[in-house]
């Protein structure tokens, strides 16, 4: 899993965008609430929140096909 200390909220936003998934489809996958994804996606630099909602929400878009990578994100290779 990702080092979610580096996370950031634009992050979180463009692997949602890439995967074509809406903040409500996400949350749902997380188990957190579409505000706080909403909260998460805003946040100025790192994620902000409490470290299981974030862990869950990177932890449902990586299990979905998201890499993190420094300062981005990508689909993960189907290979």
């Amino acid at each position: 899993m990702s080092e979610i200390n580096h996370i950031t909220g634009k992050q979180l936003a463009a692997a949602r965008t890439l995967l074509g998934l809406g903040q409500v489809e996400v949350a749902q996958l997380a188990n957190v609430s579409a505000p706080t994804l909403r909260r998460m996606e805003s946040s100025k630099g790192e994620v902000e929140g409490m470290k299981n909602n974030v862990s869950a929400v990177i932890r449902a878009l990586e299990t979905a096909g998201i890499e993190f990578i420094d300062g981005g994100v990508r689909l993960r290779d189907p290979a």
